[in-house]
């Protein structure tokens, strides 16, 4: 069937269902969607790469404003009709440059890390647990959670929470079930307004493009009900933050077979996954800070990554660049049920397309050199001292996002994987978001400071 009668057919059905108008959408650096609508009968051109776009307008897309404009490239399989305006439909887009493929493209760089996998012969299976928070605006200007009741000191798992917010959480999942998703379970979580949907894994390329959606999606159905959804991933000081843990496996690509599965090979740590996981787990672990800048990639995702500072007794977030078994205080977690490994340290601001290619790249890289990630961890990492963990040689991640930028400038794997452009692009915006906050008088320096002395 030839492209032109697919297009043809894929407009047809698109208009059959009420559908008016077309989004190429592509991410910027931050992972937010950008892009054009485009009415439903320019489809055809659409998908040839017809709308263009200037990058120096954006965060992270590298140009100069004398550069020809990038294109987009919607992929057709990935055609989702929004589910709160049901005449737009999406498509997650490559960028293109001059008719190829541009380099700095947040998909494109994925694609590049997935076509790795491919070539030894795996694919790169990828969840992603989507914590975010449900607020609306107060009158006093601030914000607030949606339920007036939603005030415990322990709101985790609250269902009188959770059903206050369902004209919102339910309508969301409702949404995602519609679109494939399978969400198996959602939650009211550890903070006031905190929520979590679990859906199942998908690759990884189809798993960072419904993140970017879900982001959109719970935005637009909130604002129907009077709230926002907010993806800041610390909020408050005194409250737990929102993750997007990673949980990762890689497959045979022929087969479809789980090689982290134990079940199909040995299992030398006993965490319940192969020799393979393991060195996986190593080689992210050998890469663990530089990666950190890209799943934690905000001045506020380093107020998450601490010991403290949660009313419910913990952050749930991790500190150390260590790996164990059911032990959510580690990095990298191995789940019960085993067959994964979950990386605790991403949050939900995250772009998961470069995230996604950053961990898969380390891990490749480890199972290549056959690492080795030493004994696993399944104690509580939050007893012991400093001096205790730099005595076992285990690293802390990055404590703000300046020594995350550090890191990532100086791990070769970073531009290895992100390009020269991206890499350039994303070291000078993460600085310079450093610099403006690290020069910023905040509201506790005037209270400490302003008649201290």
């Amino acid at each position: 069937m030839s492209q032109q009668v697919s297009t043809e057919q894929l407009k047809q059905s698109l208009q059959d269902k009420g559908v008016k108008y077309a989004l190429g959408g592509y991410v910027d650096l931050h992972g937010v969607i950008k892009g054009k609508f485009v009415p439903l009968n320019h489809l055809g051109r659409m998908m040839k790469g017809s709308e263009l776009y200037t990058g120096a307008a954006l965060d992270g897309v590298p140009q100069d404003i004398s550069d020809n404009e990038v294109a987009t490239m919607p992929d057709p399989a990935t055609a989702t009709i929004c589910p709160w305006n049901r005449e737009l439909a999406w498509f997650a887009s490559d960028l293109y440059l001059d008719g190829a493929p541009f380099e700095a493209c947040s998909r494109n760089i994925l694609k590049r890390q997935v076509a790795q996998a491919a070539d030894m012969g795996l694919t790169f299976n990828l969840g992603i647990e989507t914590e975010f928070f449900l607020f609306r605006d107060s009158e006093d200007g601030g914000f607030e959670p949606i339920s007036a009741r939603d005030t415990l000191a322990k709101p985790c798992y609250d269902p009188r929470g959770l059903m206050d917010n369902m004209p919102i959480v339910g309508e969301l999942v409702e949404a995602m079930n519609a679109m494939g998703w399978d969400v198996y379970s959602f939650d009211h979580e550890d903070a006031n307004g905190q929520f979590e949907t679990d859906f199942t894994y998908t690759d990884a390329l189809g798993m960072a493009d419904r993140l970017v959606f879900f982001r959109l999606m719970a935005n637009e159905i909130a604002r129907k009900h009077g709230g926002f959804a907010s993806f800041m991933p610390k909020p408050s000081a005194n409250r737990t933050g929102s993750g997007a843990h990673y949980n990762m496996s890689l497959a045979d690509r022929e087969t479809g077979r789980n090689l982290f599965d134990p079940a199909n090979g040995e299992d030398p740590y006993g965490c319940g996954v192969t020799q393979m996981a393991y060195h996986f787990i190593a080689g992210v672990m050998k890469h663990a800070k530089a990666i950190s800048a890209v799943i934690a990639p905000t001045v506020n995702s380093y107020k998450r990554l601490v010991r403290k500072g949660s009313m419910s007794g913990s952050t749930w977030a991790p500190v150390f660049v260590c790996y164990g078994n059911n032990n959510r205080t580690n990095m990298l977690r191995i789940p019960s049920q085993g067959g994964r490994v979950e990386c605790r340290a991403a949050d939900i601001a995250c772009n998961p397309y470069l995230g996604a290619a950053m961990m898969l790249a380390a891990g490749l890289e480890g199972i290549r050199e056959a690492m080795d990630p030493g004994n696993p961890h399944r104690e509580n990492m939050y007893n012991y001292t400093d001096q205790q963990v730099r005595d076992m040689n285990i690293e802390l991640l990055p404590q703000n996002l300046g020594e995350a930028v550090d890191a990532f400038e100086a791990d070769p794997l970073s531009r290895a994987v992100f390009g020269d452009a991206m890499f350039d692009s994303f070291v000078s915006f993460k600085r310079q978001e450093w610099t403006e906050y690290h020069t910023h008088v905040s509201d506790w320096e005037l209270q400490r400071y302003l008649k201290f002395f």
